[in-house]
């Protein structure tokens, strides 16, 4: 084993006891944490067998060398984890609009009662 994958391993482990420790201070939910938890384990699994995983993901993507085959798939799963936060902010900007319309009705429903009472 090279340095350098000792050196991911353990910054792999500090991330997952990392996500670990915000999910159990309740900043996480499970579904966050099942996720990161998944990417880590993979990132894990190819630190641990870097030229072999890059082999076989080169030989599947048709590329030249195993290194570029390893930047291509973490490119892609980089645009997944944009994609999900793409969809997690939408999803959050709606939840913010429809409180807010909330919010204003009953503020003018509180209005019209004030504006009722003599």
């Amino acid at each position: 084993m090279y340095t350098i994958q000792y050196i991911a391993l353990v910054i792999i482990g500090g991330l997952m006891i990392y996500v670990f420790l915000k999910f159990r201070d309740q900043k996480l939910e499970l579904s966050d944490l099942i996720t990161w938890e998944l990417f880590f384990i993979v990132l894990l699994i190819i630190s641990l067998a870097p030229v072999r995983i890059s082999t076989e993901i080169q030989k599947i993507l048709g590329l030249r060398r195993g290194l570029d085959a390893l930047f291509a798939s973490m490119i892609g799963l980089a645009y997944l984890l944009l994609f999900k936060l793409y969809l997690d902010i939408d999803r959050i900007e709606r939840e913010i609009t429809e409180l807010t319309r909330e919010v204003g009705i009953k503020l003018k429903e509180i209005e019209d009662m004030v504006k009722r009472k003599p």
